[in-house]
């Protein structure tokens, strides 16, 4: 033992070879600078590090961004929605909010913030989630988000063909039972969703509708819901197309909202006089998310081009002016807005497969106004009339407001509205006055007889003036033909002459 401790070196020597060594190794980094360019080196590096990660490390890394080929990634929302019912102590850091500006005291939801590692064991499988982002090159530009995911090489096959299909599954049936919904607007500055906790309390149960055409809407929505695998195959994209129309105030929206509730989706509401050409439009439309309603309200008045193009009048020299006026206007725009042709290509052409389990509502007070390419079904599959309050939306009505079935006054009150056309929302208006039921339902008639009153009068005041109108036509006429009569009075005078 003696002789071996005799034989190594001393420290001193240890030191003087270590020295030595690291300057021969600066020597030779210093040579290979000057002689390989940085590219060079940096493949080498690549090369190296790739060899020795292949054959010495035993783990694969999966890499999920937000967005896969130009549209969102349904892969990273699904594991948005998963991860956060899968932490546990191992989890360091914790994203917590609340959204829902009505009840301030709500327990706040978890989320996954950014560098922060969320343990999951599935099937004897460590994985190990990180959630990343990429600050963007360009300021206009958002960062870039994605998920590393962590797992064993031997693992790999069995991630892909179990793992992933299991997180896609149990966040479809997270989302199917989610508590709130979420009202989207578009933030053009931004360049993306804006949402907000929505929480309007219409439902099928309280809505003033026709009973047969409510459960005709039922009916339709639970067949569109159960029909996926019939859909792929006939060819057909995964949605629906929805056509409300009526006069303002007979519950469109209302309607909007009791689908929403019914069918747990979110709503993306659009307003197309903000988007500024197709292709804003599609790259707008294609960052929506599965189960949920597209809503374009008022389509008549939201483009030109969504308008008849066989709709004719005669023109006059206000409308000459007006014509001017648009044109100067168009040649001053950069932006041209939305056509029609880039609306029914989103609606029913080869965009419109792009996102699956969809409702598009469109709500207009003028069906007539609008482009029969628009009418035809598959893009609007169902149109739905929203007209005045019926005898059974009035019963609907009394029951959600005041709480009664019958009423001596019912009668009285059904017949008014059977002969003047009032809207759900005038018959809501006054129920809503008193808690009364005997001086809200006497509130109702006295409207509805001052309406009926404004109606005959309005009515007398058109016939009076139509009168007028003719009787200033026929003193026109005969004006012409006295000043025709003089005329050739005087010609036959110079002829005599």
């Amino acid at each position: 033992m003696a002789s071996l401790f005799k034989e190594i070196p001393s420290m001193s020597t240890l030191l003087s070879a270590y020295a030595s060594i690291s300057t021969l190794s600066m020597l030779i980094r210093t040579i290979l600078n000057e002689m390989i360019p940085k590219r060079m080196r940096d493949f080498i590096n690549s090369k190296f590090s790739d060899f020795f990660s292949s054959y010495f490390s035993s783990d694969f890394t999966f890499i999920i961004e937000d967005r896969w080929q130009a549209v969102h990634s349904e892969t990273f929302r699904a594991i948005e929605v998963y991860l956060p019912t899968k932490i546990g102590p191992s989890t360091r850091s914790l994203l917590l909010g609340n959204n829902d500006s009505n009840n301030i005291t709500a327990p706040p939801k978890p989320g996954i913030p950014v560098d922060t590692k969320v343990i999951d064991d599935f099937q004897g499988m460590r994985l190990e989630w990180t959630l990343r982002e990429k600050e963007a090159k360009k300021y206009y530009f958002r960062n870039k988000r994605f998920f590393e995911l962590n797992c064993r090489k031997k693992d790999r096959e069995r991630v892909v063909q179990s793992y992933l299909p299991y997180i896609s599954s149990t966040a479809e049936s997270i989302l199917s039972k989610r508590e709130t919904l979420n009202l989207y607007t578009y933030d053009h500055e931004g360049s993306m969703w804006e949402s907000t906790v929505f929480k309007h309390p219409a439902s099928f149960e309280t809505l003033a509708m026709d009973p047969d055409l409510k459960d005709s809407i039922i009916r339709d929505l639970d067949l569109f819901l159960q029909r996926k695998k019939y859909f792929q195959s006939v060819g057909r994209a995964w949605k629906r197309g929805y056509l409300l129309y009526g006069p303002p105030g007979t519950g469109k929206s209302t309607l909007v909202a009791a689908i929403a509730n019914y069918l747990r989706f979110h709503i993306y509401d659009l307003q197309l006089q903000g988007v500024r050409n197709d292709s804003d439009l599609r790259r707008i439309l294609t960052s929506t998310t599965n189960r949920s309603i597209l809503l374009i309200e008022d389509i008549d008045c939201s483009t030109k081009s969504s308008r008849s193009r066989t709709h004719t009048r005669i023109p006059n020299d206000d409308d000459n002016d007006d014509d001017d006026r648009d044109q100067g206007n168009n040649k001053i725009s950069f932006d041209p807005g939305v056509t029609l042709s880039g609306l029914l290509n989103f609606i029913d052409g080869l965009w419109s497969s792009c996102g699956d389990e969809r409702i598009i509502i469109f709500t207009t007070n003028y069906k007539e106004k609008l482009d029969p390419a628009l009418l035809r079904p598959g893009r609007m599959d169902v149109h739905i009339y929203m007209g005045h309050c019926t005898p059974a939306g009035f019963k609907k009505l009394a029951d959600t407001y005041l709480g009664i079935k019958d009423h001596p006054l019912f009668k009285c009150t059904e017949e008014l509205i059977q002969s003047v056309a009032i809207t759900p929302a005038e018959v809501a208006q006054q129920l809503m006055k008193c808690e009364d039921a005997q001086l809200a339902l006497e509130s109702l008639m006295e409207f509805i007889n001052a309406k009926e009153n404004q109606i005959k009068e309005t009515e007398a005041k058109k016939d009076e003036e139509e009168v007028i109108k003719q009787e200033i036509v026929v003193l026109r006429k005969d004006v012409k033909l006295g000043e025709k009569q003089d005329d050739e009075i005087e010609k036959r005078c110079v002829y005599l002459t």
